[in-house]
Order: structure tokens, then C-alpha cells, then sequence
């Protein structure tokens, strides 16, 4: 037998989710599939994508190749933008979009002869979370040189919230307030929302949206009402049984003690396979289909389940770390980090595709 872990990816679950910000937003959809999409597979979501989203975006370059090596042919839109002249040619050539968003890429462009094809850039404005894109005043002298160069055939207008995931937090109005006045009488689609930003920010939605997280299925906003479907479950199986007595520890520290009769699952999964190490006793897991907890720490290849209160469950009863049962959010928030990391860092055990 072969070890009985995988991730299931839900590929009706992402088109479902994928909608769900399509109409909420408005307008067209960059489905952002940086990172392998999140841990689910980039080209397998990008093809499952294709009729919902009108283009995808990813992090750098070599990610775009990945997608174009494959076959995928929509528009693709790098949001770091190119490294150096290399990319930029390779890029425009290919007809990949480029996210503009300091000094160097705009000085590259104008100094760079690109090829006589179409040329789409996306400006990006820092509109107050200071971690990337040109300072609000900056904007227009930005635009108008990018214009300027002659290979620029489209210019869309950009910015990144920084608390959209706060519905009540004013810094979003305020950002939104800053773009605006950055970019007045420039002319050009605009793109401000995130996931967190469709989700709860309605007077932000513009021409293009950007959902991430929330085509994976977890909401940025932690909303027990969600619309979103959960698109990976990942899964394992009980493979070994023992029975812990009062005052016997179990795993590396001694981290849990037993204060009764305690009946333990060894399950086949750990943190080499994207599990947090991090999540303590008590993090929510699912045994034939029914919540029940961790117990001890996290080792490289395994974790320890509680089966007590499971008089049914043992050898060969699936297990669910994340998925329908446990909404991944629950697991980040008791290992002390957030969804996004968790899909992330899936690895090792494969992705299987429900579609």
C-alpha cells in the first residue's frame, strides 16, 4: 500500500468560487495564481479557470513560463514585474503584462527597444501600504513617461490594500482616497481589489478585480457565513493504534500527558507535507468524518489524533486536516499563522484533481 496521503482539489469548488467573486466585483477577473495557485496545482486551476477569470496573474516571470509551457494562451500578468531588460523583452514578446511599480522598471522600459507588439503595463500607485509602487504625487510623471516611450499600448491604474481584510478599519477609505486623487484625470482602467477588498469593500471595485485567496476558498474575512466552497482537502489515514494510561506522555517533549485512558491515532502526515508544526493539543481535526483533536506535537512524517471519543475509528479511517470539515482558517488560526501559508507549503504528498 502506498502512503495514504494526498491533497484533493476541488476544481468545481474553485470555478464555484471564482464566480462568486466575478459577481461580486464586476467587470473582468485576473484570478491570481502565484505560488502553484496557492499549493493547488497552477496549470491544473488555470485550464479549470478558463471559461470564469480573463486572465491569471502570477508572481514573477518564471511562473508566466510555467503557464505558457503548458499551453495556457489567456492573458497573464506578472504582479512583481521584470528583473531586469531580459525579461521585459521576453515578456512583452510573449504577451505578458507587467506590473510598474518603481523607479528602475520605468527607467528600463524607456531605455530598453521592445518588440512591436501590443504592450500592456500596470501601473501600480502606493496608496499607503508602503511596500511597493510609485509615492501618490509621483503618479502622473510616472504615467506620462511610460506614455511617453511610445511601447506602452495599454496602461492600467493599480494600487494593494493593506486592511481590506478589516471591514471597519479606515485605512482602506483612506487608501482609496489617496489613489483616487493620485490618479485623477489619468486615463485608463483601474484594479484596487484583492480578495479581502471585493469581499468587503464595494466602493473599491473598479475594472478589474484580483481574487487570490478567496478562489482557494478561504475567507480572508474569517466569515462563518461564507459564500466560498473549500478547495483542497487535505487528507491521510490512521495507520497505527495504541492506547496511552494515565500520566504517559506522548512525542517528542512529552507535550501531551495523558489524564485518562487515551486511545491515539498515528496518522501518515506531518510537516515535511505542509502541516504546521506549530499547531498545538486541541487544533480541530476530522476522523471519519467527525471533529476530534491533535494531541502532541507535530513530527516530520506523522501526527498523533485523539480516538477516544471515536470508538469506531481506527486503522484505516481517513482523516481530515483541512477541508469541508475543518475549514483551513480554523487550523492557521490555532498554529498561530494564516490560510495563505498553509496552502502554500503543501507539498510532498500529490495533488488529485476532482473535477
Amino acid at each position: 500500500m502506498t502512503r495514504p496521503s494526498a491533497a484533493l482539489i476541488d476544481l468545481r469548488a474553485l470555478r464555484h468560487n471564482a464566480r462568486v467573486m466575478r459577481s461580486m466585483h464586476g467587470g473582468r477577473q485576473i484570478a491570481v495564481l502565484k505560488s502553484n495557485a496557492y499549493g493547488h496545482g497552477a496549470v491544473a486551476c488555470a485550464r479549470a479557470l478558463g471559461g470564469t477569470s480573463d486572465g491569471f496573474g502570477v508572481a514573477f516571470l518564471e511562473e508566466a513560463r510555467q503557464l505558457r509551457a503548458a499551453g495556457i494562451e489567456g492573458p497573464l500578468l506578472v504582479l512583481e514585474g521584470a528583473f531586469d531588460a531580459r525579461e521585459l523583452v521576453e515578456a512583452v514578446a510573449g504577451g505578458i503584462a507587467l506590473v510598474v511599480h518603481h523607479e528602475d522598471q520605468l527607467r528600463m522600459i524607456e531605455r530598453t527597444p521592445l518588440p512591436r507588439v501590443p504592450a500592456s503595463f500596470w501601473l501600480k500607485i502606493d496608496s499607503g501600504m508602503h511596500r511597493a509602487g510609485f509615492a501618490p504625487d509621483a503618479a502622473a510623471a510616472a504615467y506620462r513617461r511610460l506614455q511617453a516611450t511610445g511601447q506602452a499600448h495599454s496602461i492600467t491604474l493599480m494600487t494593494h490594500f493593506a486592511r481590506a481584510d478589516e471591514p471597519d478599519c479606515p485605512a482602506t477609505r483612506e487608501q482609496l482616497a489617496v489613489f483616487e486623487a493620485a490618479t485623477q484625470g489619468l486615463a485608463g482602467p483601474r484594479s484596487l481589489c484583492n480578495s479581502a477588498g471585493i469581499l468587503a469593500w464595494p466602493a473599491a471595485r473598479r475594472d478589474w478585480g484580483r481574487p487570490g485567496i478567496a478562489l482557494y476558498g478561504a475567507d480572508p474575512l474569517g466569515s462563518s457565513a461564507s459564500p466560498l466552497a473549500p478547495v483542497m482537502t487535505l487528507r491521510s489515514h490512521v495507520f497505527s493504534q495504541r492506547l496511552l494510561q494515565p500520566g504517559e506522555t506522548l512525542g517528542y517533549g512529552g507535550a501531551f500527558r495523558a489524564t485518562e485512558p487515551t486511545r491515539v491515532g498515528l496518522v501518515a502526515l506531518g510537516y515535511a507535507d505542509g502541516y504546521p508544526r506549530a499547531a498545538a493539543t486541541g487544533t480541530p481535526v476530522a476522523v471519519d468524518g467527525q471533529r476530534t483533536r491533535l494531541i502532541g506535537r507535530v513530527s516530520m512524517d506523522m501526527l498523533t489524533v485523539d480516538l477516544t471519543p471515536l470508538p469506531h475509528a481506527g486503522i484505516g479511517s481517513p482523516v481530515e486536516l483541512w477541508g469541508p470539515t475543518i475549514p483551513v482558517n480554523e487550523v492557521a488560526s490555532r498554529a498561530g499563522t494564516i490560510a495563505y501559508e498553509l496552502l502554500c507549503n503543501v507539498k510532498r504528498v500529490p495533488l488529485q484533481y476532482l473535477d
